[in-house]
């Protein structure tokens, strides 16, 4: 089969693209027609005998992207849990369960799907692949020193990217996010898991990311009765030394849990912090003591702008019809007010920056307003840069990493727990999570500032379907892999420029 040029490659893209979009301009100059759209006639279906396709053709560029950054062979030197290697090898397990979840599976049984498609195989350069029995058995060799060792083989690839073209999306400030999470299972045979404060079986991971890239810097499994703080300052401090030699400044995030006064000063000598405070007794008193004068009126940026936001008229509100006639209680926000002060948890040596923020809620039932509830919010941090007002909006900045956790729950499947303890399911967790993080790597290599930030933001799914889901055509020669797309998809384009500059690109 004669090689295609990139120029042709462009030159067909183009085409397509045109094809495409004559298709669509007709929709504005149709007529009434007397039958639907969606038609068939006969069909027939028929098997070739020569010719390897898959819909899985942006796959291989991600294997490149993976096998260019080295952590092929940092995975084969870090984890030694196979005798002998007949026939695969740590990476072989842990890159087809990472590419099981890229290619939209959600659980082990779909990796037969990819064993049987040839195609897929040759895109990868591989003969054959693990089964979804051999991969259950591959996690559960894992002991707990093993997990850790397979994040750090991981971290270790991660600095190539941000010294190079993921060196300004860090910015000024790289922000460290931490939380903990539920992963609920059904299960009654699952060792460790236990029942958490919400009454529902299973595991709490900890997770430790980092906002700019969107990256999973670490997975912690634990007991599903285990509070969210427990264990979290060495990750914290992990995460420090990860990220902290390659941006300038670097600030710790986290909800009242994590506001672990016992570590403040440590933490303080190296980064910045913003965490939630529990309003103790101590807190609400020193805010209730304050003089009119030092709170200010805290004033949020509209959630769009009316005047050049083009959106359809908004449906009345149902929810808010259906409380006040069923006479439920009814909570709103009046206005919100943000003072500051110094304080010294008993466990630091030197006081804080502590910004109260103090809600003003009506509460009603139906039409009758009871009363007027003040309830107030607080945030310790060692940041002078930024006025209470914006303090407050960097703290809850802190809530987008629910979006990359909802992520690793429903498009990444990475807290499914599909295994039988507690290890073996962390050893997946951080598995499957690989593969969120190399949606965010592939996004590092787009050639336009905006559209990194674009595609790191972008759900997984929508992700998988735009570069991963491609028809194409494979042919596997001696020394090389010639991957032919044969579908069409408006991301081609960035595809492609993606792939030249992995090509071109020396990671090292």
């Amino acid at each position: 089969m004669k090689k295609i040029s990139h120029d042709e490659s462009r030159r067909n893209s183009a085409r397509r693209r045109r094809k495409v979009a004559a298709r669509h301009a007709r929709a504005g100059h149709w007529t009434a027609q007397p039958k639907p759209m969606l038609g068939s006639g006969k069909v027939s279906y028929e098997i070739g005998a020569n010719v390897d396709a898959t819909c899985l053709g942006g796959i291989a560029a991600v294997h490149r992207l993976v096998a260019k950054l080295g952590l092929v062979d940092q995975i084969n030197e870090g984890l030694q849990l196979l005798k002998v290697h007949l026939p695969y090898h740590e990476s072989d397990h842990v890159l087809n369960l990472a590419y099981n979840v890229m290619c939209g599976g959600t659980r082990l049984e779909d990796i037969e799907r990819l064993r049987h498609d040839t195609a897929y195989m040759n895109a990868l350069g591989a003969d054959l692949i693990p089964d979804p029995t051999t991969a259950g058995d591959f996690c559960r060799r894992f002991g707990e020193d093993d997990v850790v060792e397979l994040m750090e083989r991981i971290n270790a690839v991660r600095p190539q990217l941000w010294k190079g073209r993921g060196r300004d999306l860090l910015g000024p400030i790289a922000y460290i996010d931490v939380d903990g999470t539920l992963a609920p299972t059904s299960g009654q045979h699952k060792a460790g898991m236990d029942i958490s404060y919400k009454g529902i079986w299973g595991y709490t991971p900890l997770i430790v990311s980092l906002a700019n890239t969107k990256e999973v810097l670490y997975v912690v499994n634990r007991p599903g009765n285990v509070p969210s703080h427990t264990g979290a300052a060495e990750w914290i401090d992990r995460a420090i030394d990860l990220v902290a030699p390659h941006a300038e400044r670097v600030c710790l995030r986290g909800d009242t849990d994590f506001s672990l006064t016992a570590h403040l000063d440590r933490w303080a000598d190296k980064v910045d912090f913003v965490f939630g405070m529990d309003a103790s007794p101590a807190l609400k008193a020193r805010a209730e003591t304050l003089d009119d004068v030092c709170w200010a009126r805290l004033e949020r940026p509209a959630a769009y702008d009316p005047l050049t936001d083009q959106t359809r008229e908004r449906e009345p509100n149902h929810k808010q019809r259906i409380v006040a006639e069923r006479g439920y209680v009814n909570l709103a926000l009046n206005y919100e007010d943000v003072a500051e002060f110094d304080y010294q948890p008993g466990k630091c040596r030197r006081p804080y920056r502590v910004v109260a923020l103090r809600k003003n809620i009506s509460k009603t039932r139906g039409e009758r307003v009871l009363f007027d509830e003040v309830r107030y919010f607080f945030y310790i941090t060692t940041r002078t840069d930024l006025s209470a007002a914006q303090l407050v909006a960097c703290a809850n900045d802190r809530c987008d990493q629910e979006n990359v956790i909802e992520q690793l729950k429903n498009g990444v499947a990475a807290l499914r727990v599909p295994l039988y303890d507690l290890v073996s399911n962390w050893a997946y967790m951080v598995i499957a999570a690989l593969a969120w993080n190399i949606k965010s790597w592939f996004a590092m290599m787009l050639h336009r500032k905006q559209d990194r930030r674009d595609y790191i933001r972008m759900e997984f799914r929508r992700f998988v379907n735009s570069i991963i889901l491609i028809p194409a055509m494979v042919i596997r020669r001696a020394r090389s892999i010639t991957i032919r797309l044969i579908g069409y998809q408006p991301t081609l384009d960035r595809f492609f420029s993606t792939w030249r500059t992995i090509e071109r690109t020396g990671f090292g």
